[in-house]
């Protein structure tokens, strides 16, 4: 029978789609046909296809009619890597290959014309997604074979050439074949800064209490932050030991995160799954591309998708171009990002604590205070600089805290000691836990991530905590969203406490961290 299906995976975001590549090779009119909502980089693969085949001296039914279907046909489909299943179906619907072996089989990979294998992006949640639709084996180019082996009971196949394929498939020797170079950005280097990160400790860090307690909240909740203050106080010191207090990756997050970053061609398969949360730092020249997702053709996933799970740090966040802060809004307010085009819509995970730096002017030496202002700013640029910070974006941000100016004689003698992260981390810990008990049966794990109507609903404040929310919301110092920021932060609050429901003190305090008001000393005792 002149008909044969090989089998591989389209990806939209992070999703993936079993795509059975259908060849039928029948008498009639020569040609091929290719449907099922092809892009031009799949209609280019006939091409492709045909020399790669005849290159590696194996027959290409030219005096037949070849008619191809990417089946689902109402699906758009995308990228180079058809060019391995295309290929094998021409082939076994030829009978050069046995049909029967592409059952339960993928083929992923873009093949040159002299019959040579390329590598391609995405080749794990392609084999995820595979995996969860019966697929048990797959076919893949030789430098991705361990990124594909990270998924469990996948048999993998690396291989270099089409000839190679059709050899396994034929249970014959297997030719050689030049190597296979890696996808363009697919090995780079692991950023060597995490080690740097991975050294540092809260207790380097003196006199920053109120600070301290607020990243601890935002670590424990999963809440965005914004800290202020004049440059040299400690804001991106405090950022980047942030990291060393979050827990490790649960093996749900690790998987998540390594498909996102193997979507931007940034996976390193021999590292294996990550255990720790990521670190991303952007400059703020970066691109609203660089940083949202985006590019022509293929959707790639930006800095606040490859931050998923960890800490995305934006430092002098008011340099940022307006486009990319007005940008922000979705993934600070839902934890994803949609990007769309003209024929599809992509929506890529990003649940990581957004962290926002500011200083308090242009020059960054504005304090306030007149004795020891050294700000040679204007008050329009100061007033600019600002605005920058403030509306939509600030409200969806769930802490704020302003730092104060170095104390000009504080040294470590003046100022009471600090925790270490190992301390803190537990903490963190045990707080988390506590939320991923009470969320068991939903789809998020952190307070930061829970629906405020849910919230109400179900795990209500105290008549007092309630009242007092409302009496802000009533006289215009809180929005409605502000409102569900606070009711987040009185149950991580609560949960830093141990308690079994946040009342007025947590409510007090999750305002307080709200609002920039300073916090009680007394409060941050009852942490200890």
């Amino acid at each position: 029978m002149p008909f044969a299906t090989a089998h591989t995976v389209s990806l939209h975001g992070a999703v993936g789609h079993l795509i059975d590549v259908q060849t039928d090779v029948s008498p009639g009119q020569v040609g091929v046909t290719m449907v099922g909502r092809a892009d031009t980089t799949i209609q280019e693969a006939r091409d492709r296809c045909r020399m790669a085949i005849i290159n590696s001296h194996l027959d290409w039914p030219a005096t037949r009619r070849i008619t191809i279907l990417l089946s689902p046909a109402d699906l758009l489909k995308h990228g180079t890597h058809f060019d391995l299943a295309v290929a094998v179906s021409v082939l076994a619907a030829a009978g050069t290959v046995p049909a029967s072996r592409l059952a339960a089989t993928a083929f992923i990979g873009e093949l040159t014309l002299d019959g040579n294998l390329r590598s391609v992006t995405g080749v794990l949640p392609m084999v995820l997604a595979a995996a969860e639709r019966g697929v048990r084996a797959v076919f893949v180019p030789e430098p991705q074979a361990a990124e594909a082996a990270m998924v469990a009971d996948m048999s993998v196949i690396g291989v270099r050439s089409l000839g190679q394929v059709v050899a396994v498939l034929r249970d014959e020797e297997v030719p050689d074949a030049p190597p296979v170079a890696p996808a363009s950005g697919a090995r780079l280097l692991a950023w060597r800064g995490q080690e740097r990160l991975d050294e540092l400790d809260l207790a380097d860090l003196l006199g920053i209490s109120d600070a301290r307690y607020a990243v601890e909240v935002a670590a424990a909740g999963g809440h965005h932050l914004m800290l202020s203050g004049p440059k040299g106080c400690g804001k991106t010191s405090l950022v980047e030991r942030i990291q060393g207090i979050l827990p490790d990756l649960s093996p749900d997050e690790s998987v998540e995160l390594s498909a996102i970053h193997s979507l931007a061609g940034t996976l390193d398969p021999e590292a294996g799954f990550p255990t720790r949360p990521p670190f991303s730092a952007p400059h703020h020249d970066a691109s609203k591309a660089s940083l949202i997702g985006g590019g022509s053709g293929v959707v790639r996933p930006g800095e606040v998708s490859k931050a998923h799970t960890g800490v995305l740090f934006l430092d002098e966040f008011p340099l940022f171009r307006s486009d990319v802060i007005e940008a922000l809004r979705q993934p600070l307010e839902n934890g994803d990002v949609t990007i769309a085009r003209r024929d599809e819509s992509v929506t890529l995970p990003a649940r990581g604590m957004v962290v926002l730096a500011a200083n308090p002017c242009p020059c960054g030496d504005y304090s306030g205070d007149v004795r020891v202002n050294r700000c040679t700013c204007r008050e329009v640029q100061r007033r600019d600089y600002r605005n920058k910070v403030a509306g939509p974006v600030a409200d969806r941000v769930d802490i704020v805290r302003h730092l104060p100016p170095l104390r000009k004689h504080a040294g470590p003698a003046d100022l009471e000691p600090a925790e270490s992260s190992a301390v803190v981390r537990r903490r963190v810990e045990a707080a988390r836990a506590r939320q991923a008990e009470r969320y068991a049966a939903d789809s998020w794990r952190l307070n930061g991530h829970a629906p405020g109507p849910v919230l109400r609903d179900r795990w209500p404040l105290t008549k007092a905590g309630q009242q007092a929310v409302d009496d802000q919301l009533y006289d215009g110092r809180l929005s409605r969203r502000g409102a569900t920021r606070v009711h987040r932060l009185a149950w991580t609050v609560a949960d830093l406490r141990r308690l079994d429901r946040p009342g007025l003190d947590e409510v007090d305090t999750a305002l307080r961290l709200r609002t920039g008001d300073p916090l009680l000393l007394a409060m941050l005792e009852r942490v200890g």
